[in-house]
């Protein structure tokens, strides 16, 4: 048999008032997930390991069953490898954000969702100006980038922007946890403040000003780390091939360190207007010729991250109909079983506009199976489902299993 994970970032969110008092998922049209869900049998996966921030990396790893405690090197280093920089010993990597500051506040974590042709503009700029010999940027995908700092020490007290929109950002500022990192958090909060010296003046965001949107004014570098040692998934759990369908470079670095093949899809944005059927086409193809597929959408995450109900909403119903339908039905002809789980990696709940880390909602449908009781896909209908609350690698085994 072979196993298909759809992936809906961030899609669980908690009962908001101006839909009733239900959620965006229990809110929501989705008639195909309901399907599979009355098909197949449910319940909740704890993706945030004791000790660990709710980040994307930390729930994604975890759905694929890595031991966090014994992997996590942050999320730059996923990032890194999604854009082929390879570490050396030594080398630091962090995510390093372009976000927009309007006067001490921390306005937004994206700048306003600046274009990638934009940001790369900016990035190679802060590489002439702020770059050296141990210092260097890397252009990724719109806001998200790349900074590298040879012998940095990791031991960092790092604040996610997309956590503190609206707060000052000075007492955001990176802090040392040791003595030893002292020199590395200087060197950091030094970068911060020069990179707003310089980018207001630069010709993209005078534009971008020009054309009322958010300006890139600042840097904003965190999740600090060095090269991970993570078995693939071949290895931890002998399948031959697998492949990995994401608009997101962390996604896509998870993918490489867990060998999978990461497949880029034209017009896949990271966004609400992302491709979904692109996306859903790819991995129909993938599992033709490899045996898992990981199909990431990121959508959901963002309209959170904003506070936008409806929108939120709306990408939920996209993921259906537009990706899990087209997926679903393609597969009814097929002679070879395949197995579906559906499932976010953490909730980010539009009333606090971040993630927490509540368990999430998850389905397995696999032909031929007994089903639970559990006819619609939400936070609430799957706490009634055959498995109760799973964590570490349970999850991943009980859906690979045959």
């Amino acid at each position: 048999m072979k196993h298909i994970i759809i992936l809906g970032d961030g899609m669980a969110d908690e009962p908001i008032e101006a839909l009733g008092g239900k959620t965006p998922m229990q809110y929501a049209h989705t008639p195909y997930m309901d399907k599979l869900a009355e098909l197949g049998v449910t319940g909740r996966l704890k993706t945030v390991a004791d000790g660990f921030h709710p980040g994307s990396e930390v729930a994604n790893m975890a759905v694929l069953g890595y031991d966090l405690p014994k992997v996590y090197e942050g999320r730059g280093v996923l990032e890194a490898a999604s854009i082929g920089v390879t570490l050396q010993p030594g080398e630091m990597a962090m995510r390093c954000n372009l976000i927009c500051i309007e006067g001490e506040i921390l306005k937004n974590h994206s700048s306003g969702h600046i274009s990638t042709e934009e940001a790369d503009e900016l990035i190679k700029y802060l590489n002439e100006k702020l770059g050296s010999d141990r210092v260097k940027f890397h252009t990724g995908v719109s806001y998200r980038h790349l900074l590298v700092i040879k012998g940095g020490d990791k031991r960092l007290d790092c604040t996610p922007p997309h956590d503190v929109p609206l707060h000052p950002f000075r007492p955001l500022l990176v802090k040392p946890e040791v003595p030893e990192a002292e020199e590395t958090a200087a060197l950091l909060n030094n970068l911060i403040l020069k990179s707003q010296e310089i980018l207001m003046e630069h010709p993209v965001n005078k534009k971008r000003i020009a054309e009322g949107k958010d300006p890139a004014n600042s840097i904003w570098p965190w999740s600090p780390g060095y090269r991970p040692a993570m078995q693939t998934m071949k290895e931890m759990y002998s399948f031959n091939q697998g492949a990995v369908i994401s608009a997101v470079d962390l996604i896509r670095g998870i993918g490489v360190y867990a060998g999978l093949e990461v497949i880029h899809v034209e017009g896949a944005t990271g966004l609400y207007d992302t491709n979904y059927e692109g996306k859903a086409q790819a991995a129909l193809d993938a599992l033709k010729t490899k045996d898992f597929v990981y199909l990431h959408i990121e959508a959901s995450d963002e309209a959170g991250h904003e506070g936008d109900v409806q929108l939120k909403v709306k990408t939920i119903e996209n993921l259906d109909n537009r990706a899990v339908r087209i997926i679903y039905e393609e597969l009814q002809k097929w002679n070879e079983p395949v197995g579906i789980a559906i499932l976010p990696d953490h909730p980010t709940p539009c009333a606090i506009r971040t993630h927490t880390n509540s368990p999430v909602p998850f389905l397995i449908y696999k032909p031929g199976q007994t089903p639970d009781s559990v006819t619609r896909f939400d936070e609430f209908s799957v706490m009634n489902g055959k498995y109760g609350i799973l964590e570490k690698d349970e999850f991943i085994k009980e859906f690979l299993k045959d």
